[in-house]
């Protein structure tokens, strides 16, 4: 399948993002490319771009969209909260910019193989990094309830996580559940019929739930945007985009931990603490999506975008 993506915020981003012609810049999760490739068009010779991903598709797409800059990119496959180490590797200190474009690609949404889409009828697999082995068919049929429960109603948001739980166990017992269209199914049964589709597909939590757990999503995610930040310059940006509140809920939290200064007692004579102010939230309130996106992106209606500058 072609792997077309629209860029979520294109304008926003890269504006957010104030681009400097010689900077050293990093896309964590290249996707589509779109914002990779905003970001290239605005760097000059002495300009350089890491674009990192999980995905070896999205690597193989990202090469024929930025050949024409292929000078200046250099692409890392991998998990983009090895991306610190990465760096090091590569003799990259301090950077420009970098952008974290969280979430599942509209590609991998739409390749029914993949198995992250509740629509369309799959193999259930969901993994971002398909040599991987844990997958979301062995988070289904090999995870004990209570560790259902916990995955449905953490990572999902889900009110009715018991009673899925519940049912997903019931029926993996008559017989492996291996298909998107079979747990689709046994999830939309748990809902009453008169609000089953009052807020969607009732699937959707679910389905985002086990994408989390299959891929480690928010393991970690605290400590490496923490990371990533300090490793700016004075000047340079971070710019994040969610598509769900657990996620912002960490982002909006590292940010407001590293804007804080010292926070000691007010009585006491000097500062003990050694805490200082690292960055300025250039956002208190997230970005969303405009109109005009949303008529041609319907899946940026959930994205929220947070930017701040290393001080």
């Amino acid at each position: 399948m072609e792997f077309r993506h629209i860029p979520v915020m294109y304008r926003e981003v890269l504006e957010g993002l104030d681009v400097k012609a010689d900077g050293i810049y990093v896309d964590c999760t290249l996707g589509g490319a779109g914002h990779s490739l905003g970001i290239l068009k605005k760097l000059n010779a002495g300009g350089k771009l890491i674009a990192n991903d999980l995905d070896e598709e999205a690597l193989e797409n990202g090469r024929k969209v930025l050949k024409e800059y292929a000078d200046k990119v250099t692409f890392v496959h991998g998990d983009y909260k090895d991306l610190p180490a990465r760096l090091d590797e590569l003799g990259i200190g301090e950077i420009d910019g970098v952008l974290i474009d969280l979430g599942v690609s509209s590609p991998q949404i739409d390749n029914a193989e993949r198995g992250f889409s509740y629509i369309k009828n799959a193999p259930l697999d969901m993994r971002m990094d398909r040599t991987q082995a844990l997958d979301a068919k062995a988070v289904v049929n090999g995870y004990p309830r209570e560790e259902l429960v916990r995955v449905i109603r953490e990572y999902g948001e889900d009110k009715l996580a018991a009673k899925i739980a519940a049912a997903i166990v019931r029926e993996r017992e008559r017989e492996p559940i291996e298909t998107t269209e079979r747990l689709a199914s046994i999830v939309e049964k748990c809902y009453p019929a008169a609000y089953r589709y009052k807020f969607g597909h009732p699937a959707k939590r679910v389905f985002q739930a086990i994408r989390i757990e299959v891929n480690g999503e928010l393991d970690g995610l605290y400590e490496f945007i923490e990371a990533i930040t300090l490793r700016l310059r004075k000047g340079g940006r971070i710019a994040v985009i969610t598509f769900h509140s657990l996620e912002d809920r960490i982002v909006k939290n590292v940010f407001k931990e590293l804007e804080k200064d010292c926070i000691c007692d007010k009585r006491l004579p000097v500062c003990v603490c050694g805490k200082r102010q690292e960055i300025k939230i250039l956002t208190p309130k997230p970005v969303t999506a405009g109109e005009e996106e949303l008529k041609e992106n319907r899946r940026a209606e959930s994205a929220k975008l947070r930017i701040a500058e290393r001080v």
